[in-house]
């Protein structure tokens, strides 16, 4: 049996996989496309769900602010509309007082102090809480009718004024204040002066005249009834007497003006005092018509408007708020639990980022441990199979050339042992390339300890592959052997010198160390000798192994070999790199 058709096949259980059908495979998981975006995207999977949390967040705010903001708004319109109401009240009070007054004075000839005097205690007037100054009588007369009536009301009350602003030869009717109460100094001065002359309260007047109802004035100035100068207004309520044939002639106006201020001052307090500011408007909306404002520190952020009517005239409610609060507490607290648990969620993807890599990395690992153990069990399938199939050539010639039992049992030791050291000096160097010097070494190891000087190695550094190292070594093993048993070695005197160079073949791309093997000083050699298993087995299997030729020299004076060892590039026996780096780029 040749040693080529030996061959050991050893077989790792965990090597083994069946054949998988591709179809078969199933599509993956949620949970591994999960993990591949985890690895895939590392920093935007974290950075995309916390955006998204921080997103839903300031969602849940923004609709937590909006409720509160309609909120505060329904609470503006319902403050606007209380203080629409007070205001309403204490317009329409002094109101009902007028019409009852136009209705007295209508009633009698001439409007005395004692007639007046009993209407307004009839009505118990309680100015504190209204705004109002109090109430009035205003007679209406031409400018020629002046002196008549100063010399009859100065008849009754001698203290009265004459008319101001004075009447001038183009003033036509006068409308000057006859009587006011309650009768106080602040109030006194209001006697005398002419209505007329002041085009905002010629213009209430006017109205009222025309609608037969009470009319308020626009915003006016109280120089002459107060001592300030606070923006107020008055309200007017016609006075007709019956001039025959259904006729109706204007005799005077009943009013009251108002400040307005207290006015403004009174509706709040009865609605209650709250966070809110309130601006009250002559019609419109702007500087120019501000009658009076109670107005907040801060700049309003939120207005409401509301209407009010006051004796025919349209007054315009602001109802302001400075919203000086960013965020509710609830919103507050919404933001920071939400930031939180987002950060919190941000860290947690972030640690099965780096998990998910980790097991990547692992996973990596075994493979190429799977990889390189695979590549190991078929590099030692190969070693094992040439050192048996080397064994088994050596044990095939020895039996055919053994003289007897005991010459078979020696050769066959001395040829495995020369195996074994070589293996040895294969291991150390983790079967990797080994110096050529190192192989002649071992296998000349117990020759030199006893002969000493008498062989010599001479050569540069040449690193050969495990194979060839092995072949080559059993070739030294042989001469070795037959020069101490017939050759220099088995007298004294002789010496072997070994000597090694390197050839190449550029053509071939192909590189050798040509090792020749000299005798001298020994035994002359016979001419006519018995081939023997040293001599096939050079011949035959080293120089197969090797691929290389071999001459071997028979000479007289010495024998002398020369071998060719194959330096081969480390990519031609490296499996085990040569196997992982191809499973690594591997797609």
């Amino acid at each position: 049996m040749s040693w080529h058709a030996l061959e050991l096949r050893i077989i790792d259980p965990l090597t083994l996989t069946p054949d998988v059908d591709p179809a078969a495979v199933p599509p993956p998981s949620s949970s591994g496309r999960a993990r591949r975006w985890l690895v895939q995207y590392p920093r935007a999977i974290p950075l995309v769900i916390f955006l998204a949390l921080a997103a839903i967040t300031a969602l849940s705010v923004f609709a937590i602010e909006s409720n509160a903001r309609a909120r505060e708004r329904a609470q503006m319109r319902e403050h606007a509309q209380g203080v629409a109401a007070a205001l309403d009240r204490s317009g329409g009070g002094f109101t009902s007082y007028l019409r009852a007054g136009a209705a007295l004075f209508a009633s009698v000839e001439e409007v005395s102090p004692a007639t007046f005097d009993s209407f307004v205690r009839a009505l118990k007037l309680n100015t504190e809480y209204s705004g109002a100054e109090g109430i009035g009588w205003i007679p209406v007369m031409e400018a020629r009718d002046l002196p008549a009536f100063l010399s009859r009301t100065r008849a009754s009350q001698p203290a009265y004024p004459d008319i101001f602003p004075a009447p001038t030869s183009s003033t036509g009717r006068v409308a000057p204040v006859a009587m006011f109460a309650p009768e106080t100094a602040v109030n006194r001065r209001a006697l005398g002066y002419d209505m007329y002359s002041d085009p905002a309260r010629a213009a209430a007047m006017a109205e009222a005249e025309l609608t037969l109802r009470p009319a308020a004035s626009g915003r006016i100035i109280l120089l002459q009834e107060t001592s300030g100068t606070a923006p107020a207004f008055a309200i007017y309520m016609p006075v007709f007497r019956d001039a025959g044939s259904g006729e109706r002639r204007l005799k005077g106006f009943v009013y009251t003006p108002f400040r307005a201020r207290e006015f403004l001052d009174a509706a709040i307090d009865r609605q209650g005092q709250g966070r809110f500011g309130v601006r009250l408007y002559d019609g419109e909306v702007s500087t120019g018509h501000l009658l009076v404002a109670d107005s907040i520190a801060d700049a309003a952020k939120e207005t409401v408007a509301q209407e009010v009517v006051i004796a025919d005239r349209k007054l315009m409610l602001v109802i302001e708020s400075a919203n000086v609060q960013v965020l509710s507490p609830l919103s507050m607290v919404t933001l920071v639990f939400g930031l939180a648990l987002a950060s919190l969620l941000m860290l947690l993807v972030r640690l099965l980022t780096q998990q998910a890599f980790e097991d990547q990395a692992r996973l990596a690992f075994f493979e190429e441990q799977h990889s390189i153990r695979n590549s190991l069990t078929r590099e030692l399938n190969h070693r094992v199979k040439n050192t048996l199939a080397n064994v088994l050539s050596i044990l095939s010639l020895t039996r055919r050339r053994a003289s007897g039992l005991d010459d078979f049992a020696d050769s066959l030791e001395g040829r495995i042992r020369a195996l074994s050291a070589t293996h040895d000096l294969l291991t150390v160097t983790d079967w990797g390339t080994t110096p050529i010097r190192a192989v002649i070494e071992a296998e000349l190891q117990h020759f030199r300890v006893a002969l000493g000087d008498a062989i010599l190695l001479e050569g540069p550094d040449l690193e050969l592959a495990p194979n060839d190292a092995l072949s080559f070594g059993l070739a030294v093993h042989e001469l070795a052997t037959n020069a101490a048993k017939y050759g220099a070695l088995s007298v004294p005197g002789g010496k072997v010198r070994i000597r090694w160079q390197k050839g190449d073949d550029p053509a071939a791309e192909t590189a050798w160390a040509e090792v020749e093997w000299q005798e001298t000083g020994g035994p002359p050699v016979p001419g006519q000798r018995r081939r023997g298993f040293g001599t096939e087995l050079i011949e035959k299997v080293v120089a197969h192994e090797l691929r290389q030729p071999v001459t071997l020299d028979f000479d007289p004076a010495g024998v002398r070999c020369v071998l060719r060892v194959p330096v081969r590039r480390p990519a031609d026996f490296r499996i085990r790199e040569r196997e992982a780096d191809r499973r690594v780029r591997k797609p």
